[in-house]
């Protein structure tokens, strides 16, 4: 809370280093159109609030701060005279207008500043520094220009990542569907002549009835059919070889492991023996296995078209095509689309685990934008496996945090993240690729989208042997309006300790 104003003393302003250049019109112009108020422990502005004032400490300890989640995070604490901080960009000028605060500052003790209007800010950088606020301008558009431009390659460089693994993923089932088709055009050519054969052939009317009923119970027993194991399959088609070659039919081990397959044994084979006479058993026989050829074609090219339909379902669920930006979502149906999108990069020497815990409620999200989250975090984990030597394991976990948080967790089996670098895996550009395998720009990408715009938070834990990345996202909504975590990232808060030290964004 604010005390009533103090008068302005030019003489005090003069030894802080912002102003210690100024000389004396300028500094009565600061104390005429600035003010000093004191400031009882508590907050001065909030988190969201619009950026109206420009304050620089003159007496006491300010700490300024981030909403993280449900957290308030403490990022910057200074007691120093000078420090500054609020709406320190409002020399931008018009698109500085609907600036707001994007972080907290508060002060532990009783404390004086020097408090500038924005509008009575930007008008005097202009004034007195017309070459310094455009070549400032310039840095901070031209920076926001160049990371809009790196983050835009940075999507087209994984899209065509997953573009490619897209397509290869789609062409397996495709060329699968494709030779099943052209096999099965064969067969239902062979079951035609041989039709056309035993319609010619010394069967009689009753034999003929019961071939077909017999056929029709074979293709339903093809669709009921169980996956056997290796040896049980290898024993099977023993049995069945052995019983065509005893009954005089050739080649019995060509058909056996189509019989296997379809779910059929020597129990069967004694059906289609009852049915007909010993002279037309080959004929009978043969001509049921153009059933079964045919049904288990049929199951192919099904199952081919089904993971074709999986798969373009799974692209419309990864890019969210004809689907509202900001909805409910189901994390496990993102992460699922994800990671078949990016089977083709995370290969077969890579296991993948999931553990997910289906209960958790759908959450308000970008399902689009976790769904990028997702990938530059898988795609760190298989890069990071690949450099043990391309195996390991790669596990996905769900949970619900104890801060009624949903916990989104990718841990793998590389070598860990060196101590010394930890620090820096979030700063822009910063990257431990090859040139050319990397923009540095995946997790910066990552920490905007799940802090800025899903108020949520990331933590990274890592030793030799396994490093785990946690994604932790609120399950409402905040009640902010949508269109202010909208906004740039641009910090309009920051304190500065002395003439040197870097810029400390909230």
């Amino acid at each position: 809370m604010s005390g009533q104003p103090s008068p302005c003393d030019r003489a005090e302003l003069g030894r802080l280093f912002l102003f210690e250049k100024l000389d004396d019109e300028q500094l009565d112009r600061l104390c005429r159109e600035g003010r000093v108020e004191r400031f009882e422990p508590g907050h001065v502005y909030r988190e969201g609030e619009p950026a109206t004032c420009f304050f620089v400490l003159l007496e006491g300890t300010v700490v300024l701060s981030r909403q993280v989640g449900d957290d308030d995070v403490e990022v910057n604490r200074s007691s120093q005279v000078g420090v500054y901080a609020g709406a320190f960009q409002a020399y931008l000028g018009d698109q500085a207008d609907q600036a707001r605060y994007k972080g907290s500052m508060r002060v532990t003790v009783p404390s004086r500043f020097f408090v500038l209007p924005a509008a009575a800010f930007a008008q005097i950088m202009r004034d007195w520094f017309p070459m310094a606020v455009h070549l400032l301008e310039g840095l901070f558009f031209g920076s926001q220009n160049t990371q809009r431009t790196i983050n835009q390659r940075e999507r087209l460089l994984a899209l065509g990542s997953l573009s490619a693994g897209l397509t290869h993923e789609l062409n397996n089932p495709a060329a699968a569907a494709v030779r099943a088709t052209s096999a099965l055009r064969e067969r239902v050519a062979g079951m035609r002549h041989k039709l056309g054969a035993i319609a010619a052939g010394p069967y009689k009317r009753a034999m003929l009835e019961s071939l077909v009923d017999l056929q029709e119970r074979t293709a339903e027993q093809v669709a009921k059919a169980t996956p056997l194991s290796p040896l049980e399959a290898s024993d099977r088609e023993d049995e069945l070889t052995d019983w065509l070659d005893d009954h005089g039919i050739s080649g019995g081990w060509q058909l056996a492991p189509n019989f296997v397959q379809a779910g059929l044994d020597t129990a069967w084979l004694e059906q289609v023996a009852r049915a007909v006479d010993e002279h037309t058993l080959e004929g009978a026989v043969r001509w049921l296995n153009y059933t079964v050829e045919t049904e288990l074609l049929m199951n192919e090219i099904e199952d081919s078209t089904t993971r074709v339909t999986q798969l373009v379902d799974a692209a419309k669920q990864y890019s969210q095509l004809d689907r509202a930006p900001y909805q409910n979502a189901d994390v496990h149906e993102l992460l699922d689309s994800t990671l078949l999108m990016l089977s083709g990069k995370i290969g077969d020497r890579i296991e993948v685990v999931k553990e997910y815990d289906r209960t958790l409620p759908r959450i308000p999200a970008y399902p689009g934008e976790l769904n990028q989250v997702w990938t530059n975090l898988i795609d760190n984990a298989v890069a990071a496996i690949n450099d043990t030597g391309g195996a390991g394991t790669l596990t996905v976990r769900t949970a619900l945090d104890h801060r009624d948080q949903v916990l989104v967790e990718f841990r793998d089996t590389g070598p860990g993240i060196p101590a010394e670098i930890k620090g820096r895996i979030f700063d822009p550009f910063f990257t431990t690729k090859p040139v050319g395998q990397g923009t540095g720009l995946g997790l910066d990408i990552s920490w905007r989208i799940v802090v800025n715009k899903h108020h949520g938070h990331i933590e990274v834990h890592s030793r030799p042997g396994e490093t785990r990345f946690q994604v932790f996202l609120p399950l409402t909504a905040p009640a902010a309006d949508l269109d202010l975590r909208l906004a740039d990232d641009t910090d309009d808060d920051a304190a500065h300790t002395s003439h040197t030290t870097p810029e400390e964004t909230v």
